[in-house]
This record gives structure tokens, C-alpha cells and sequence, in this order.
């Protein structure tokens, strides 16, 4: 399952105003977990920057001067999604964007849709938290998801964040953690593999089992507690 987590940056809120993607961040996700590749572009929108905008993401007209403009980033792009699960926070926004430069590019082709599944994870939030904030900081704190170098969005960063968040909130584990432990005692050793949940954010706890003497003396301490009470205990040895 290849799924690709996804934000952008514009030039300001309302596409239907001739409103401009300037940032693209994607990370891949396979089977869950992150492999490591992304991809990321700034682009020049050959048109003014919001205000509002500005002040969100801080990418000024100035830094975008020397950036490509969509049309030459198109092929990478969709090279690097075609085919995935998009998960977004509030698709609705970012996919309009989307479809309008794939409109100005080639006028009548596939949507964003047609080419990949839309997730929303503000809409999975709204349903798994109803009535509570689902901003992405909101949903950082509640599934302690560390949020701190996000002074100004960023599409790559919020990309990363979503991603952490969106494993936390659809399972609470972002990797499947399989570990042999074998018992070196000699006669009835036995090889342990298990798969441990690993929330975003903590480190997993160690696991330590019983050694055969203190089993031995667990099971003397029941036998005495039995001999006690004068009848048995329904408690499993």
C-alpha cells in the first residue's frame, strides 16, 4: 500500500480568485511506514502574494523569483503521486488548487482525483473526535505528536507532521517492531518474536520475563496463601 502525505502553500485562500500553489511537500508512506522519500519544490506564481499568506507561511514574491513555475515541475510531480493514497488535511482545498494548474497545463485532463484516492484527514478526524478542534496543532497535542520547529507552515514540515499524525490517529503505531528474545537458560529455551504498538513520540517499553526460579517461587507463594485460607483460591497459578 503506497500511500503519499501531501500539503501545499499558496498565494492565498480562494483558488476561484486566480490564487497559485507556491510550496508542494509530499513524504511516502509504504505499508505504514515512512521510507524516507519525499518530494519538494517551491514555485513561482507570477502573481502577488496575500498578505494573510504571507504572514502564515513567510515565502515572499522575492524568494520565488528564481523558482520554476508549475508547468515544469508538472511530470516530477505527478510522477512521484500518481497512483497513491493522497492524504491531506482539508483535501478539498488542497485538490482545487491542484486541479486548477493541472487545468492551466493541460486544459480538459485528468483531476487530481482520477489520478490518485483523496483522504481526508480532517474529515477522519471530525468523525473520530466530533465536537473538538481538529486544526493539525490540535491533533499534535492530542496524540503527542511534537510539533515544536512549526512556527510558520511549511509544506514539507506539515507534510512530516500529518504523516505522524495520521498513523497515530488511524492505529497509534508508525512501525511494526519485530524482536527475537531468546531464553539462554539452557534446557526449555524458547524463541520470543512479537510485534509491539509504538505510539508517535515514545520510546517503547522493555519487556522482561520471569526467570524459571522466580516462576518457581510465584507458584510456592500460592501453594502458602492456598494452605492459608483453608480452601482454594480462584486465582489461575
Amino acid at each position: 500500500m503506497r500511500q503519499i502525505v501531501l500539503d501545499t502553500e499558496t498565494t492565498g485562500l480562494e483558488v476561484s480568485q486566480g490564487h497559485r500553489i507556491i510550496e508542494i511537500g509530499c513524504v511516502e508512506l509504504i505499508d505504514r511506514k515512512l521510507t524516507g522519500r519525499h518530494y519538494h519544490q517551491y514555485i513561482q506564481p507570477h502573481r502577488d502574494i496575500d498578505d494573510g499568506a504571507l504572514a502564515v507561511h513567510g515565502i515572499t514574491q522575492q524568494f520565488l523569483a528564481d523558482k520554476p513555475p508549475f508547468e515544469q515541475i508538472v511530470e516530477p510531480f505527478l510522477s512521484f503521486v500518481d497512483g497513491a493514497d493522497l492524504i491531506i488535511h482539508n483535501a478539498p482545498f488542497d485538490v482545487g488548487f491542484l486541479d486548477a494548474e493541472l487545468e492551466r497545463v493541460d486544459p480538459g485532463g485528468p483531476s487530481t482525483a482520477s489520478r490518485c484516492a483523496i483522504i481526508d484527514s480532517l474529515t477522519l478526524a471530525r468523525t473520530k473526535h466530533p465536537g473538538q478542534r481538529n486544526s493539525l496543532d490540535a491533533l499534535c497535542q492530542r496524540y503527542e505528536v511534537d510539533n515544536s520547529s512549526r512556527s510558520l507552515h511549511g509544506a514539507l514540515l506539515d507534510a512530516e507532521i500529518l504523516a505522524e499524525v495520521y498513523l497515530a490517529m488511524t492505529g497509534g503505531q508508525t512501525s511494526l517492531v519485530l524482536s527475537d528474545e531468546d531464553n539462554s537458560s539452557g534446557e526449555g529455551a524458547q524463541s520470543v518474536s512479537r510485534i509491539r504498538r509504538l505510539p508517535v513520540g515514545r520510546r517503547p517499553l522493555r519487556i522482561i520475563k520471569a526467570s524459571d526460579e522466580e516462576l518457581e517461587r510465584h507458584e510456592e507463594k500460592l501453594a502458602e496463601m492456598r494452605e492459608k485460607a483453608g480452601h482454594v483460591i480462584p486465582w489461575p497459578a
